[in-house]
């Protein structure tokens, strides 16, 4: 049996500085990994500790792994302090991925918010690779302000830019805007009003703050979607990855072993879902 926790070496080839608070580390594992969209691992940082986070980069590029990590304690400290040839670790995947078996033909409403947009933006590069099977994808994004936005040139430039090649629709809007900004202002559940989509044939996948989640929740539910189509990111909840520690905890489910993906319909009734 494969040891699900001894960790594989990783070299550091590059570090992104993509807001004041978020850096996407990219890594050259030294073994292969391989994991599907929506599944996470841990980053190890040698003698200081590790962190479970979902890679934000394509699951088809074997050449490299990329994990965004917000700054927020001791160990996302350390990764934020990581420099160019220095070793890590990961170990994993772990979890259950996003389910795109059942997404095949439909329209894909896809929201994030802050450094929720890492998950969607590894899902997004999986259902780019298999665009074909899918009707539309519709993508809303939002951040506090343009300076917090994450994947800046990426989404404003190189996604963007694909709509007039690929059945893509970009909503993209700011809490607060400044002078430069071109695009929409509001939190992202306005991103939401006068959505084109048919929404009997179509999921929506939601990744982002707790607050931001479970609004956008409500005016899903508001505007048609059914508990069911709506596919939650759970990830911030979780700590040791494989069900030892109980932090991930929500009512009966572990976050790490039962998700870290779950339908809205298979957590709405758990306590403090939105903690």
């Amino acid at each position: 049996m494969e040891n699900i926790y001894r960790p594989i070496r990783c070299e550091v080839k590059d570090i992104i500085t993509e807001s004041p608070t978020i850096k996407t580390v990219v890594l050259k594992p030294k073994e292969e990994f391989s994991f599907l969209a929506g599944q996470f691992a841990s980053l190890t940082v040698p003698g200081v500790g590790e962190a479970p986070f979902t890679p934000s980069s394509s699951p088809y590029d074997k050449e490299k792994l990329e994990f965004t990590v917000m700054r927020t304690g001791r160990v996302t400290d350390a990764i934020h302090n990581l420099k160019k040839g220095d070793i890590v670790g990961v170990r994993g995947p772990y979890g259950k991925p996003y389910p795109l078996e059942h997404y095949k033909g439909k329209e894909i409403l896809l929201v994030g918010g802050g450094v929720g947009l890492a998950p969607i933006r590894a899902l997004f590069l999986a259902l780019m690779e298999t665009i074909s099977n899918y009707k539309r994808i519709v993508f809303c994004c939002g951040a506090r302000t343009p300076d917090d936005y994450i994947y800046k040139e990426m989404i404003l430039d190189k996604w963007h830019n694909l709509c007039e090649e690929y059945p893509l629709c970009f909503r993209i809007t700011v809490d607060k805007k400044n002078e430069e900004w071109k695009y929409g202002e509001g939190v992202v559940t306005k991103t939401l009003d006068g959505l084109d989509i048919d929404i009997k044939n179509s999921v929506a996948v939601v990744c982002g703050p707790p607050i931001m989640m479970k609004f956008t929740t409500l005016k899903l539910l508001e505007i048609g979607y059914r508990e069911e189509q709506i596919y939650l990111s759970m990830e911030r909840k979780m700590y040791c990855a494989v069900g030892q520690c109980r932090h991930c905890l929500i009512g009966d489910l572990f976050v790490c072993k039962d998700g870290p993906v779950f339908t809205y319909d298979q957590i709405k009734d758990k306590p403090n879902i939105w903690a």
